[in-house]
């Protein structure tokens, strides 16, 4: 016999007529994290779609502050986008970002995770696509005291200049 909860899952029902018969026609992977279908009603034939995400569950954050806050890739987008607005940077490039360290966040054996060593990750992401983006995250992630540090770290970063 099924358990109590289960009893209570209220089965999907067609939004026109509130059939629960209803036939899957296409399902497509929607991102890394959504499934959409396409379904048909089989009582009044209406076509609807529905979104089945996947729950994933990350570790917390420790922040510098020592507060702990959950994982969000919707805050991990959002701070790689202003880094790169106005750069050659495409949506897809983002996401791709976005998904590598989200994978890395998930894989961990961590229950917490600082927020430096996933910054860190996001810099590193950067570096490697666009200096400018890189330059503008890392001021933001990094808090310099002042324009010296600031220098001193680019400088120390800057790959060495070919001779020709």
């Amino acid at each position: 016999m099924a358990p109590n909860w289960l009893n209570k899952i209220d089965p999907m029902k067609c939004p026109q007529c509130g059939h629960l018969e209803h036939r899957v026609l296409e399902t497509r992977l929607h991102r890394e994290e959504e499934i959409r279908r396409r379904r048909e009603c089989m009582s009044c034939k209406l076509r609807f779609s529905t979104v089945e995400t996947i729950l994933v569950h990350y570790p917390q954050v420790i922040k510098k502050d020592a507060r702990r806050e959950p994982f969000s890739r919707e805050k991990l987008r959002r701070g790689i986008q202003i880094a790169c607005k106005k750069r050659p940077v495409s949506v897809a490039q983002i996401e791709a970002i976005v998904n590598r360290i989200a994978r890395g966040v998930q894989a961990s054996p961590d229950k917490e995770l600082s927020a430096h060593r996933i910054g860190q990750a996001v810099v590193e992401e950067l570096k490697a696509l666009d200096d400018v983006a890189y330059v503008r995250f890392a001021s933001v992630y990094r808090s310099f005291r002042d324009v010296n540090e600031f220098l001193q770290t680019l400088e120390a970063e800057k790959p060495p200049r070919a001779e020709a």
